[in-house]
């Protein structure tokens, strides 16, 4: 279980699209949970959003690499929390 932060580039960043994209991701080992839109500041709000994964499928950075290849809406990615299940 990934508790992925996603932060767009600014506070006009359409988070709507940009979570539709992070969610079309799609591979085997991969599913896609709850997420919800944190404050930053300045009226900037990150993507927090959370994934099962197994571990033998899916890793950390070719998750990364496919959420920050949506450059218009990506700026970085952080997994903020990890758990094995």
């Amino acid at each position: 279980s990934i508790l992925l932060d996603v932060k767009p580039w600014d506070d006009e960043t359409d988070m709507a699209k940009l979570e539709e994209c992070v969610r079309s991701i799609q591979m085997d080992g991969l599913v896609w949970g709850q997420s919800k839109l944190v404050p930053v500041g300045y009226g900037i709000k990150k993507l927090q959003i959370s994934c099962v994964v197994e571990d033998d499928k899916v890793g950390t950075d070719i998750l990364e690499e496919q959420i920050t290849a949506f450059e218009d809406y990506v700026q970085s990615m952080d997994v903020a929390a990890f758990n094995k299940i």
